[in-house]
């Protein structure tokens, strides 16, 4: 099924409001000293964003594997995002991996503080393009 413009301008609106609001939600939780936490929200944030981008552009995908890969096909192997965006994310699903369904890893404040802003620069970069889109 394709989407209108309007129709896919509203749900990109509604993952980036989101990607705004599980932000908010990572930051209480690293406020917090809650780590596994703080490491779904932060990734899941990100994953709001560039799952926000990939629908405006036209590529949707239904998996969290299939939003990495169009990332890097369509944003980061075209150079529209540096390599550094790309390893960020991968880093927040790796660590949001390793939080939610690893039994022997655990994830500490200096394995999330240092990611806390990249992820919103990352975030604000991904709305800036796609505000200068509309």
């Amino acid at each position: 099924m394709s989407l209108t413009n309007e129709e896919r301008d509203i749900i990109v609106e509604h993952r980036l409001a989101n990607a705004a609001e599980t932000l908010t939600e990572a930051k209480d939780l690293i406020n917090l000293g809650h780590w596994r936490g703080a490491a779904n929200r932060l990734y899941y944030a990100c994953y709001y964003a560039v799952s926000a981008l990939l629908i405006k552009y036209e590529h949707p995908t239904r998996t969290h594997s299939g939003v990495i890969g169009l990332f890097g096909k369509y944003f980061v192997l075209t150079n529209i995002f540096g390599k550094e965006q790309n390893k960020l994310y991968q880093k927040l699903f790796d660590l949001r991996q390793d939080g939610d369904y690893s039994d022997w890893i655990k994830i500490e404040e200096d394995d999330i503080k240092p990611l806390l802003r990249p992820a919103e620069q990352f975030i604000a970069e991904i709305k800036n393009l796609i505000n200068q889109t509309n």
